[in-house]
């Protein structure tokens, strides 16, 4: 019986695949993406599955004993009956196990507390499903404000609303050993980790990145409300409010809870600059 993982093409997906190859070898392990040839360099079997559509997933879950849910990243409401495609169709074709990656921070209090909320019945979802279950709850990820970085480099700082609130980052490498983990050894049935490092102010995230680029960024505090009016002009009214929200969360310590990542893992969080240190080394700056 094998181990299938959901959303393989993307990169969090992609991670967990890699880290279950080395703990259970390429053969017990499945990688399941809407768009199959977007995961075919990851080596091992690949199935169809979208999450619109329930047959996709009754086909993709044959002969496999755990899957690992990678929440969706649609609208909040079309969330929750995609992650319940997945869920039934792994209680009807005989899955023991299901792993979902859930997500840290405030249920009603900002912008991005709908998605939260629609995280959080995934999460009762799946507890109700009668299989054993694991929720692992991901941090923020360093990686997309070390992608930022040359237009932090552009304007001269890190401008946000999280003010002096902090944020326990963490990184698709770190979450990619931790999943492993919990998809593997059954002493997580039935728990709920926060998957983080140490928290930091942006201030100190600004320093850390100085550090490791030997670069001259400060921290600048903004408005809530002059933070979404950026954010929604630069991407999009729908990502822009989801993006204020998750700092917004920040300045209100949404995102400063304890850590379970050794509970989970079996070993520390790697440190803020040791994550940074490791992306600079994968992607050298052009």
């Amino acid at each position: 019986m094998k181990i299938a993982v959901t959303s393989a093409s993307g990169q969090l997906g992609a991670s967990i695949v890699n880290h279950l190859i080395a703990l259970v070898g390429k053969d017990q392990v499945i990688g399941i993406a809407r768009t199959p040839e977007k995961a075919k360099h990851l080596g091992v079997e690949i199935r169809k599955g979208d999450y619109n559509n329930r047959e996709d997933f009754n086909k993709a879950l044959q002969g496999v004993s755990t899957v690992l849910l990678v929440s969706g990243m649609d609208e909040p409401q079309k969330r929750i009956a995609q992650h319940q495609n997945v869920i039934e169709a792994a209680k009807t074709q005989g899955v023991q196990k299901i792993v979902y990656t859930s997500i840290i921070g405030s249920e009603d209090k900002n912008a991005f507390s709908p998605v939260v909320q629609s995280n959080r019945q995934t999460e009762e979802d799946v507890k109700n499903s009668g299989l054993h279950w694991v929720i692992g709850r991901n941090g923020i990820y360093i990686e997309p404000d070390l992608e930022y970085l040359p237009t932090y480099l552009k304007e001269g700082e890190i401008s946000n609303c999280a003010a002096d609130g902090k944020c326990a980052y963490t990184s698709r490498e770190e979450l990619g050993y931790g999943y492993a983990q919990m998809l593997t050894e059954e002493k997580h049935n039935g728990q709920i980790y926060n998957l983080i490092g140490e928290a930091v102010t942006q201030t100190q995230l600004a320093e850390a990145i100085n550090t490791i680029y030997h670069t001259h960024l400060t921290y600048t505090a903004v408005s809530v409300a002059a933070y979404a009016q950026e954010r929604k002009k630069a991407l999009g009214d729908f990502m822009g409010t989801v993006i204020a929200g998750i700092y917004e969360g920040i300045r209100n310590g949404a995102n400063d809870v304890p850590s379970d990542y050794v509970r989970a893992a079996g070993r520390s969080h790697k440190s803020l600059l040791k994550m940074i240190e490791n992306y600079s080394q994968n992607h050298p700056q052009k």
